[in-house]
């Protein structure tokens, strides 16, 4: 097995542990956060954030739970971003939108409830009472990064941005939020729950940054050449709702080297780890490749 497949297996069985189960007042919104959660999905960010806490000499066990919140509110963030009243989308993962499945309240509250569920998790976990403090930093984090200042505030521009021409900076501010923030968000937790010293947590969150543009650009690009079937998803949406792209400012190659480039600045972020960081560039690397 390898180290991926073995997170992929802790943190599928912890997220199960910990989700509520149909047998409370609300079934429905218990079945739709399940539903949502077992969609499948890369889980990348929560295997970013067991990665960051071993790297920094901590142990991954240590951070599941926070893995687990980190992937909770990704997915809360899914269900909503499908929303008629957001994106629109009738597919994710390749089954039916969560709104689509238990209909759009049970869906919005399913979303609500990953995110409560994903604090809680994080809070009441036995490393929270054994360290607090170190904590108590990694929630207020969490908070920051997929909040108004971050990833939230990132879709906000994104719908803002509809049917109206961006900038390429203006685009690169919405994507660091909506996409990077939650990246920046697993490699920065992910390395305080170790007590990392400042120049490995400097050094992740640089690589964070960059991966998350690199990912982010994958997707634009993506969105352009490659089909519903493959990626799980509608394509072609992008220019449908009429939203700047990378594609659409700087044309599919040039796109393309911008991500290669990111992904590039990525890698060298991680030369202060050496070789114990072979598993966060080949992720890096990976990512750049991928089809879906």
């Amino acid at each position: 097995m390898t180290r991926f497949d073995d997170y992929l297996e802790q943190i599928n069985a912890r997220l199960q542990a910990l989700l509520p189960v149909s047998d409370y007042d609300a079934p429905a919104v218990c079945d739709a956060m399940r539903y949502s959660i077992a969609g499948g999905g890369k889980r990348i960010r929560p295997v970013l954030l067991l990665e960051s806490c071993r790297l920094c000499g901590g142990n991954p066990q240590d951070a599941l739970d926070f893995a687990c919140a980190l992937e909770m509110i990704h997915t809360y963030s899914l269900i909503h971003d499908d929303l008629p009243c957001m994106d629109d989308d009738d597919m994710r993962r390749g089954k039916p939108a969560c709104h689509i499945a238990f209909g759009e309240a049970s869906a919005v509250l399913a979303g609500d409830a990953l995110l409560t569920e994903a604090f809680h998790a994080a809070a009441a976990c036995a490393f929270a009472k054994q360290h607090p403090d170190r904590a108590l930093e990694a929630i207020a984090l969490l908070a920051s990064l997929a909040g108004a200042g971050g990833m939230v505030g990132g879709q906000a521009i994104d719908l803002q941005s509809e049917g109206q021409a961006v900038s390429l900076s203006r685009l690169r501010l919405m994507d660091k939020l909506k996409t990077g923030a939650l990246m920046k968000a697993a490699c920065a937790v992910g390395a305080v729950l170790a007590g990392a010293e400042k120049a490995q947590r400097d050094a992740l969150e640089r690589y964070a940054d960059n991966l998350g543009q690199a990912f982010q650009i994958t997707d634009d690009i993506l969105d352009v050449t490659s089909d519903s079937q493959t990626l799980g998803k509608p394509v072609g949406s992008d220019a449908e709702q009429q939203k700047s792209t990378y594609v659409s400012l700087l044309g599919l190659e040039t796109a393309k080297q911008k991500a290669a480039d990111c992904t590039a600045a990525a890698l060298q972020a991680l030369a202060t780890f050496g070789d114990e960081a072979a598993f966060l560039r080949k992720t890096a690397e990976r990512l750049l490749k991928r089809t879906s």
